[in-house]
């Protein structure tokens, strides 16, 4: 054991954010109002500070020359409730209007650098697109997580109706900010036995904790311990195989000061962008550099582990038997990874991914050659995903019948399934792997119980994980059935002084009627960190944020907010083959989960509303699925107009005076024979119907029953957008005309019917032919009716 110096167009729901934000943990306060000191007992002895103990903040402008002011707008230029990034300088600023205000803000999350003028603004604050951290948009700090790191405020003023906005160029370029915080003022000499907060785990939990400490103006000795031999880092980045652009990582090299970090002398572009995935460095996956800890009097023990905790005594002891007393106590072990069971799990080069050390290896091993995932979660198509572009065959073996079943639904998984299988992924699904061979102690091959041998030079197993909390069996702290230690809403265990966060502990999430659940995210490990640090302040904190995870595959990223378990209807809203929609969970009346892909900001919309305690009804997410067929059918003329030139419409065609009718080639349309068609062949284009016929056309009729037509999925119910009709074959033609107006139109395709007539004059046949995109269809059929 040691040191850490020796060893991180969206569907409107129509719903009114107004209910005030909650109360935060409020401050003790003496008879003359001012701020009492606080004791707590640290190395047997009672210790006070004040808050006038705190670092004094630094001063935003250290001069006139360092600073930019520019006018950035009107003051008519925005509306109460809006946000625009304006151009100050060099750099940007996010420029919010809310109650007659204006606020100049930080325009880049500190998280992974997402522009939020494309997130939501409610209550005071702004929550960002990608991931749902909040900040407030008076004082820039940080109100809900991930991230460690607040906005920067800029000086706002209004003259002669011009909006100025007053800047450091520093802060212009760093786009984050650091809360002030307290230093140690006992220092351990050497390694004392005693210590006023333990944290057992450095993960997010632990981390956040020991800030928000030292954030509050805790001036105390503080130790982090950790199983990893390095420093607190981003595990989620561990497996993700690409990320948003414009992302960037909020860490340092080894020769970057805590100073230039504090004072806004490194930017975002000077610490690297986070592109790394499995085959990052520690040093780039860094949460803190080394200096921070140093600076704050944070005590970091890596490769230290914990054997028994004794609550009688407030005593901790190591694996090595070093022992450690404290006076609170948090513990955020997290969880170990499951294995294996099967014969042969002692070859070599299989793998669960915990640390920076086992992505490495696994990306080594797997160029080019043969790699197996076991697991279809979200770890283990990450990894599936990133190592598509270094492996020679990527396969997947899940015991479900499709990915995320459980977690996204049946359609959600199946489409995300496609998207892999597209990029050569090839899956063995509803089956379990029986036996690892090897040859000369090295994995050759996978063989599953379905009898199939899969050749595999590395394998990685990602079939979940359990709580870490043997060594608390003996320790008189709670445990339930499953390993996890239930905690209330302010992270308290059952012993008093003992707290615990991250992903080992179940707690009652307070919209969904104080359940007791597990949520094992990076975002909610944050929060429940901070909120065991109030606690231990005696602030009286309760756990409330909503759940909002994230994942990213080939370059596209899915968004999730809320708690879905126990689901029983999914609401999809856009174009599940083409990867745009969005997915409302339900569960009776009730929204309790929402996730997208290329819906931004809608997860981050639908995390705010649930946030201010406001309920979505289920009624209201049908409606807003059904929002973009009543938009697509007001603005249908305006919509063709901008695809005029793509459509090929020729002025003087017949029919122009009623309708936009025009002539299509039908080699204009991707995928169609490589022989161009003669102009009888060119599709006559009938794109959209007037407003009388779109009135009329409405609730279309189905076409007359035959054996044709027979199994059709006609919908009453959904419009019939437009009509085509041309005098040739059909062959194929339905395909071409869909995929173009998805490309076009987006989500056009998937939201309303359509209705072809044709006619083969050389053959003197004339028919129809209908096709219908049903919501909870992949398969469009196309059929023909005789006359």
């Amino acid at each position: 054991m040691g040191g850490c110096f020796s060893k991180p167009k969206p569907v409107e729901l129509k719903i009114e954010v107004v209910l005030p934000e909650k109360e935060r943990g409020k401050e003790e306060l003496s008879a003359s109002g001012k701020g009492s000191p606080r004791a707590y007992q640290g190395n047997g002895t009672a210790r006070h500070f004040h808050t006038e103990e705190r670092l004094p903040a630094p001063h935003p402008y250290a001069g006139t020359q360092d600073c930019v002011e520019a006018a950035v707008c009107h003051v008519k230029d925005l509306e109460n409730g809006q946000m625009r990034e304006v151009e100050l300088g060099w750099g940007k600023v996010l420029l919010v209007k809310e109650n007659g205000e204006f606020h100049a803000l930080g325009h880049k999350c500190p998280h992974y650098g997402a522009p939020l003028v494309k997130g939501v603004l409610s209550r005071g604050r702004v929550r960002c697109p990608w991931h749902g951290a909040c900040f407030n948009i008076s004082t820039g700090d940080l109100e809900d997580f991930p991230g460690l790191d607040s906005l920067h405020k800029f000086q706002v003023k209004i003259e002669k109706e011009k909006v100025y906005v007053w800047a450091s160029k520093q802060a212009l370029q760093l786009q984050r900010r650091t809360k002030v915080m307290a230093k140690c003022i006992s220092p351990s000499a050497g390694h004392s036995g005693s210590t006023n907060v333990l944290i057992v785990g450095a993960g997010a939990a632990g981390l956040v904790c020991a800030e928000t400490l030292r954030q509050e103006g805790f001036s105390d000795r503080i130790v982090l311990c950790t199983l990893d031999r390095h420093l607190p880092y981003d595990r989620p980045k561990l497996s993700k195989p690409t990320c948003d652009p414009g992302l960037a990582l909020p860490s340092l090299g080894p020769r970057a000061s805590v100073a230039k970090w504090n004072s806004g002398c490194l930017a975002l572009s000077q610490v690297g962008c986070i592109l790394q995935s499995l085959d990052a460095q520690p040093e780039q996956l860094a949460l803190r550099p080394k200096e921070f800890f140093r600076a704050y009097g944070i005590e970091v023990l890596t490769e230290a582990q914990v054997v028994t905790v004794d609550v009688r005594n407030k005593k901790v002891v190591f694996k090595d038997g070093f022992k450690l007393e404290y006076n609170k106590l948090l513990l955020a072990p997290g969880s170990s990874p499951k294995t294996l069971s099967c014969k042969g799990k002692e070859v070599e080069n299989v793998f669960t991914i915990r640390t920076p050390e086992d992505a490495n290896r696994v990306v080594r091993l797997a160029r080019g050659r043969n790699a197996v995932v076991v697991g279809a979660g979200f770890l283990g198509m990450e990894v599936a995903a990133y190592l598509t572009e270094k492996a020679h065959s990527v396969s997947v073996v899940e015991l479900e019948e499709t990915p995320f079943r459980r977690f996204l639904g049946e359609r959600v998984g199946r489409a995300l399934m496609k998207m892999f299988e597209n990029n050569r992924v090839k899956f063995y699904m509803q089956t379990e792997v029986s036996e690892l061979r090897a040859q000369e102690g090295k994995l050759k091959e996978v063989v599953l119980k379905s009898s199939k041998v899969v050749r595999a030079d590395v394998c990685v197993v990602g079939i979940g994980a359990v709580p870490a909390t043997g060594f608390l069996r003996q320790s008189g702290i709670s445990l339930d059935s499953r390993g996890f230690i239930p905690v209330n809403k302010m992270m308290q265990t059952n012993i008093p002084g003992v707290f615990a966060a991250g992903d080992a502990v179940t707690f009652p999430l307070a919209w969904r009627n104080n359940r007791k659940v597990n949520i094992p995210h990076w975002q909610m490990a944050h929060a429940q960190g901070r909120v065991a640090a109030q606690n231990m302040l005696a602030q009286e904190a309760e756990i409330s944020t909503v759940p909002y995870l994230w994942t990213a595959m080939f370059g596209k990223s899915l968004r999730y907010a809320g708690y879905g378990e126990g689901f029983d209807d999914v609401i999809i809203q856009g174009d599940l083959e083409e990867l745009k929609f969005v997915a409302f969970y339900t569960k009776g009346d009730e929204v309790i989960a929402v996730a997208s892909m290329n819906y931004d900001p809608i997860v981050s919309k639908v995390a705010e509303v649930l946030a201010s305690g406001r309920a979505i009804r289920k009624r209201e997410a049908v409606s807003a699925a059904q929002q973009d067929r009543r938009y697509v059918l007001a603005h249908r003329e305006r919509i063709l107009s901008l695809h005029a030139a793509d459509l090929g419409r020729h002025a003087g065609a017949p029919g122009t005076e009623a309708k936009p009718w025009g002539q299509v080639p039908t080699s204009n349309f991707p995928g169609s024979p490589t022989r161009e068609p003669e102009s009888s062949q060119c599709l006559p284009w009938a794109a959209w119907l007037t407003s009388r016929e779109a009135l009329a056309a409405s609730r279309c009729s189905p076409p007359k029953a035959s054996a044709a037509t027979k199994g059709w999925p006609w919908r009453q119910d959904r419009p019939c957008l437009f009509s085509c009709y041309w005098d040739w074959s059909p062959v194929g033609a339905l395909q071409h005309i869909r995929h173009y107006l998805k490309i076009k139109t987006h989500t056009f395709a998937d939201l309303c019917d359509f209705h072809c007539n044709w006619a083969n004059t050389r053959e003197g046949e004339t028919g129809t032919a209908t096709e219908c995109s049903m919501p909870h269809q992949e398969v469009w059929p196309v059929s023909a009716q005789r006359r």
